[in-house]
């Protein structure tokens, strides 16, 4: 694959408020101020009104308006959405590093999703609970493949006849343990095979034991379906994310070989409705931040079904009216999350999202925005709802909560 700096002419804005000019012009003599060698074809730095190369372009916003630097949360927080063996890979001194900034944060409590069910849940509990079990909650991870090889779906654990029992008595003794709840990834309907080669469904009749198992034990299913709306549209210059599916093509579900995100969304709310004594947790905002309207109809449809925003404030603040309209209705729905461990100044935008009517600020640390080439504007939340969704929600939804967020105030 090219790289991506010499690959593309930008034929198309990609800001609503910036357009670029001038057609390609391969005669232009060169200023002698490259900076960096060149494929054969034209320079595509901008300068002079030439052609740039859309990762070159880099506007510095000439606007200029209040900005809120928060240094922390009003209210004590519960994040419920942190994977801290992906991202710490198990390391005591970063995770000292990260309770350090979990103080400087007013952050109370992180629900790390990591457990996975079998040696990695012992390994994960002492990391976390041997010096900070105060701070932490940790759900588990059903094992699909189990000694199977990853290649030959027809060995995996998950085609057992007995798998979804085992898996449940599994859960009882995580919960025993004081495991708090269970995390479901996308390859649950994007990746997980059938001995056939067929992609497992989510709404499969085979998995009902291990979602009645979770409702009888009192543990929420955090359940991450689909993506974004652009990693199901052909990667083309009217894909919004054309940027970051050109870095990140293997995040694109274009195609044929992959079920339609519809569908991928119907399937998992079909589980909801069947499953009402339940609670599940829509990650990423239910995986549709692009259409509030629809989730909004899917928690009037199902009392079992909550949100949370991690990774998708990029969506929410680009449309603040909208977005701050359905978090004052659905204050009691909406628990906070980032799917961290990230970097501090990332996880202060979060803050600065809900607290503030701040607005054009960055949602990412990086240079480039990695989630869509804008800005966001701030929701301003009242009181009462920031502490809701701060921490009273998850209070209320997840066992080993309360008593902790409790202990933090003390």
């Amino acid at each position: 694959m090219l790289r991506l700096r010499y690959l593309i002419l930008l034929l198309v804005p990609v800001l609503s408020c910036f357009s670029l000019l001038a057609e390609p012009q391969p005669n232009q003599p060169p200023t002698g101020e490259a900076s960096e060698p060149v494929l054969d074809g034209p320079v595509l730095d901008g300068k002079d009104g030439r052609n740039l190369a859309l990762d070159q372009f880099l506007p510095v916003p000439a606007l200029k308006v209040n900005q809120t630097l928060l240094q922390q949360a009003k209210f004590p927080v519960v994040d419920v959405h942190t994977h801290f063996l992906h991202r710490l890979h198990h390391s005591s001194e970063q995770l000292d590093d990260f309770v350090e900034l979990m103080d400087r944060n007013n952050i109370a409590i992180c629900v790390s999703l990591d457990g996975r069910l079998g040696d990695t849940l012992d390994e994960h509990l002492k990391y976390l609970w041997t010096k900070y079990k105060d701070r932490f909650v940790v759900y588990t991870n059903i094992n699909w493949i189990g000694d199977g090889d990853r290649d030959k779906p027809e060995t995996w654990d998950c085609q057992r006849p007995s798998f979804a029992r085992r898996t449940a008595i599994m859960l009882a003794d995580a919960r025993e343990r004081g495991v708090s709840g269970l995390k479901l990834f996308k390859q649950f309907g994007l990746g997980y095979k059938n001995p056939d080669g067929s992609l497992i469904k989510i709404d499969d009749p085979r998995w009902n034991p291990i979602w009645k198992a979770c409702g009888e034990l009192g543990m929420p299913v955090i359940i991450h379906t689909a993506d974004p709306k652009a990693f199901f549209d052909p990667i083309d210059r009217n894909n919004e994310r054309w940027e970051e599916l050109h870095r990140h093509p293997d995040w694109s579900f274009y195609g044929d070989q992959f079920p339609s995100r519809e569908e991928l969304l119907a399937a998992r709310n079909r589980v909801i409705a069947r499953h009402p004594k339940t609670n599940f947790i829509g990650a990423h905002f239910a995986n549709n931040p692009e259409d509030l309207a629809q989730v909004a109809t899917w928690l009037d449809k199902y009392p079992n079904l909550y949100v949370e925003p991690s990774s998708r404030i990029a969506e929410l603040g680009r449309q603040p009216y909208t977005a701050r309209k359905f978090f004052l209705k659905y204050a009691d729905r909406i628990l906070f999350g980032t799917d961290g461990p990230w970097p501090e100044v990332r996880i202060r935008y979060y803050w600065r999202f809900l607290e503030t009517y701040d607005e054009n600020f960055p949602y990412s640390e990086k240079e480039y925005p990695p989630q869509g080439l804008w800005r966001i504007h701030g929701l301003g939340l009242p009181d009462d709802v920031l502490k809701k969704i701060y921490s009273e929600n998850a209070a209320k939804l997840i066992p080993g909560v309360k008593e902790r967020v409790e202990k933090f105030g003390e």
